[in-house]
């Protein structure tokens, strides 16, 4: 005695939840991608109230971003270990062709404290002796 009914019918798969998602995961990838990238630093420097410095042709130039990247001579260094910022001041230096260039340091108003300090002991380990902080005018001049 067989008392199961037998199905004819095909087991139905809705795909309409399926679709449902990956339109919203589209969405959200698209949303959250960015288009355009800067290629300039976007760099806020502290303020001073001091007269500006003459500065020389070749210098080597440290920015660091509120994020905490460098950049020597506005190409980013590969990452923020003291090893790598060394190399890179070290082999622009050598690309400069000068003994002791001046070293420029532009750090952004939130950068990071240890950034600059890593910055400040990279030069200091390579001999660089002639360092310079850059700030911008306060507006009550």
């Amino acid at each position: 005695m067989n008392l199961r009914r037998s199905r004819s019918e095909e087991p139905e798969l809705n795909l309409i939840p399926l679709i449902d998602i990956v339109f919203m995961l589209l969405i959200f990838f698209i949303v959250t991608t960015t288009f355009t990238r800067d290629t300039e630093i976007n760099i806020n420097l502290p303020t001073a109230d001091a007269d500006p410095l003459k500065t020389e042709e070749k210098v080597l130039e440290v920015s660091i971003d509120a994020g905490g990247r460098f950049y020597i001579n506005r190409q980013e260094v590969v990452n923020t270990e003291l090893e790598t910022v060394k190399r890179a001041l070290r082999k622009e230096a050598e690309a400069l062709q000068v003994k002791d260039p001046p070293l420029i340091i532009s750090a952004d108003a939130k950068t990071p404290h240890q950034a600059v300090i890593t910055a400040m002991d990279a030069a200091r380990q390579l001999g660089f002796v002639h360092l310079t902080f850059a700030t911008q005018p306060t507006s009550e001049r």
